[in-house]
Formats: structure tokens, C-alpha cells, sequence
């Protein structure tokens, strides 16, 4: 048995519906289990916060959790250990028998539209956290819990059609029940911010108690995990100059592109089966409405992401001329709350392209009317392929070859995480 406390500012959850492996401040889950109505849960989360149902009812429902300051923890210590069967989850969505469900579900090719997914995965992570840090002598928890990044979506079937269920238990990935037997959908990990009333600073939670070789295990993957985040964050294209062998790459992708007939470098030519990246972009806005709030009365996170995936989606769809399959979603980053009224921009790029996979970045952020400021807000990262080979995609400035080689890093880490 072992009790982990970890770094101050960082708890870590590993979940599969089922476990999470947390220190003081973050959660870190990998959810490899997930399944329930959408409905049940955010009313759950409702109560939990004691949030409003409300619009016009929010800034009273905001005033009063104000005041569950005083019922924070000032240190770890002060907090009783949880377990990962405290906070384990099982959860069914009856698509076969709820023709009403179905529908919000079916997209039209008759399978599941992975954008629902994506909201239901980001509320359930709440719930989990919840239930983790859930104290039975306050009838509110003090907590603000918050997405604070998606670290890796892996979806393990080619197509996910309507199953009769889809399913979350302690001991499965997040599957769908068809045939007489459960298939294994996707594993997906999310990593969770825990914060005080009035999400102005981080807060802590109860530390964990391991309690097998198995849960070890997820321990330590997701500190594998959190190195890994830091070694990318550290060598980003944002902050450090490319690898020789990036500049290499750009550089032969340059010289592919110049024609040879006049011997000038402003003359540059599309290479054979290529597209120039600035003709393989789509975008979209959208205006946030109060419907779409979360528990706390900003733009819910599962929101964002559904709204991202759908124009990426959309974007490599148009790009291939044919239905894409997801791969993959890596390293979606939450820079900033989005505020009910914003205007949400949001910009997709296919970035990269290797046989038959195509790497789509989308950037969404926020445009304020009145000043006309521009703040990023999200970045998301897809991964999608077909059945056949892919068009190369070319930069031409020097920007968009840092997308280029953005987009291959992310490649590379998702096939390189596949195995």
C-alpha cells in the first residue's frame, strides 16, 4: 500500500474510469473507460457546485460559492486519503434502445459523432474529480474543478458505428457492447486543475492511496506522461530554433519547390501530388451563447473541443475529398476560460501529411468587438487517415514551415505512442 502526495502545484489522475493517480493541485486522468447520459451527470456536477440552472440566477449562484472559502484545506495533510475505487465510474449510453439519444448521436453516416464524445468525456472527467475529492459533511464542494489539458486521445477502431451501448466500467476501456460483446473504442487522458470557490487559485485535494502493482503502474505512467509534456513544452518551435535535421527537411522541401528555369528563389512551383499549405485551410466562428456554459457560467470545455474537431474533421474531409477516420487527438491545451457573449474564432490547417494519415492543427480564440484584441484560447491537435495516400502539403514562408514541422512532431508522437 502507498500514499502519494506529489509535487505542490500538481496532482496527476490516471484514469480509466476507474483510476486516477493524483498529487496536490492537478489532476491527471487517463480515461480509458467512459460512458453515461450527459444529462444525469451535469446535474450531478450542478448540485455538487451549487450552480444555477439559471442564466439570469448566475452572479448570485457565483456570489455564494464566494463564501466556501473557509471550508479549503490549508495543507494535504489536512485531508483523509482516497483510493482509485473511491472515485471509480461505470456508465452506459443506451443508443440501441433510446431512439431520442440516437439521434443526438448519429451523425450521417449512421455512426457516432465523436464531437458528443468528446463533451461527454469532459464532463465525466469533472464528475471523476468530484468524486474524488467529495466531502459527505458539506452539502457543496469548495473545489473549482477545470480542464486544464487533454493530453492524448487514441482511438482504437477504425469506425465506431451505433452500437447498442457504449459502456465505462472499473475494469474496461471506454467500449461499445455490439455482437454480444464489447469492443474497445478509445483510451483518452485528460489532465484536471483543482482551484478555490472562485477559481482564482489552486486549491488541494486528497492525496491517493495505491493499493496494487496494477495502480502503481498507472502511477508511474502518468509521470512518464508529465515528463514528456515538459520536454515538448521545453523544445517548442515557439521558443527554440528547429533540429538540424528539421532544417535539413525545409530546406529540401524549399529546393523541391523552385523552378529551375529561372534560377530565382522568389519563383517557386508546386511540386508533383502537393498542395500549398495555404490553400488547405478552413474556418469558423462561433458566438457563445448561454446555453453552452459550464457549472461555473464560462463556455464549457467539451463544447470547445467538439466545435474544433468537427471544423478539423471538415477541413480534412475537403482536403482528401473522401470521409477521414480518426487517429488520434493530442495535446489540446486550455490557455484561457472563454466568457459567455464572445465571439469564438476558430482556424483550421492541415499541416501534415505522411502516406495515408493528415495532420490537422485547429487555433480558436477569442475576439473582443469593442477593442478588436485577439486572444488565443485553445489548440488542438488531429490526427485522421484514409485508405489511400495523401497529397503532400508545402509551405512557402518561414511560418509555415514551423507549422509543417509542428504538425510532423505530433505525427510522430501519436504513431510513435500506437506502437
Amino acid at each position: 500500500m502507498c500514499l502519494h502526495k506529489h509535487y505542490p502545484a500538481v496532482i496527476s489522475w490516471f484514469m480509466c474510469m476507474k483510476f486516477f493517480v493524483l498529487s496536490h493541485l492537478m489532476f491527471f486522468l487517463q480515461i480509458s473507460i467512459l460512458f453515461l447520459l450527459v444529462s444525469p451527470v451535469r446535474n450531478r456536477l450542478r448540485e455538487i457546485v451549487g450552480a444555477s440552472t439559471n442564466w439570469k440566477d448566475h452572479q448570485q449562484a457565483l456570489a455564494e460559492r464566494a463564501s466556501l472559502s473557509q471550508y479549503l484545506a490549508q495543507s494535504q495533510d489536512e485531508l483523509p486519503a482516497k483510493t482509485m475505487k473511491d472515485s471509480a465510474v461505470e456508465a452506459h449510453l443506451p443508443l440501441g434502445s433510446q431512439p431520442a439519444l440516437r439521434e443526438k448521436y448519429l451523425n450521417y453516416h449512421n455512426s457516432v459523432r465523436f464531437g458528443r464524445i468528446l463533451e461527454d468525456l469532459d464532463s465525466l472527467a469533472v464528475l471523476i474529480c468530484y468524486s474524488h475529492t467529495w466531502n459527505k459533511e458539506l452539502k457543496r464542494s469548495p473545489l473549482s474543478i477545470v480542464t486544464a489539458l487533454v493530453d492524448k486521445i487514441v482511438h482504437r477502431s477504425c469506425d465506431v458505428g451505433i452500437p447498442k451501448v457504449l459502456s465505462l466500467n472499473l475494469n474496461q476501456p471506454f467500449s461499445q457492447y455490439h455482437d454480444g460483446a464489447y469492443t474497445n473504442v478509445l483510451d483518452a487522458t485528460f489532465v484536471m486543475v483543482a482551484r478555490d470557490p472562485e477559481n482564482k487559485r489552486a486549491a488541494f485535494i486528497n492525496p491517493l492511496k495505491l493499493e496494487s502493482p496494477e495502480e502503481e503502474a498507472i502511477f508511474q505512467q502518468g509521470e512518464i506522461n508529465k515528463t514528456r509534456r515538459v520536454e515538448l513544452s521545453t523544445a517548442s518551435l515557439l521558443k527554440v530554433a528547429p533540429t538540424a535535421e528539421e532544417r535539413t527537411l525545409i530546406h529540401n522541401l524549399f529546393l523541391n519547390t523552385l523552378d529551375t528555369q529561372t534560377v530565382s528563389f522568389r519563383s517557386r512551383i508546386l511540386p508533383p501530388n502537393s498542395v500549398w499549405m495555404e490553400d488547405c485551410k478552413m474556418k469558423g466562428l462561433e458566438i457563445c451563447h448561454p446555453q453552452e456554459r459550464n457549472i461555473f457560467n464560462r463556455i464549457f470545455g467539451g463544447f470547445l473541443m467538439r466545435k474544433a474537431y468537427e471544423l478539423g474533421w471538415a477541413n480534412a474531409c475537403a482536403f482528401v475529398g473522401c470521409r477521414p477516420t480518426l487517429v488520434a487527438v493530442d495535446d489540446i491545451i486550455f490557455r484561457k476560460p472563454v466568457e459567455i457573449g464572445s465571439l469564438l474564432l476558430l482556424s483550421s490547417q492541415v499541416c501534415y501529411t505522411e502516406g495515408m494519415h493528415i495532420q490537422v492543427r485547429v487555433h480558436t480564440e477569442v475576439l473582443d468587438p469593442l477593442t478588436r484584441q485577439h486572444s488565443t484560447t485553445n489548440v488542438f491537435h488531429f490526427t485522421f487517415c484514409i485508405d489511400n495516400d495523401i497529397p503532400s502539403v508545402v509551405p512557402q514562408s518561414y511560418g509555415e514551415s514551423m507549422l509543417y514541422l509542428d504538425g510532423k512532431r505530433h505525427f510522430d508522437e501519436t504513431m510513435r505512442s500506437q506502437g
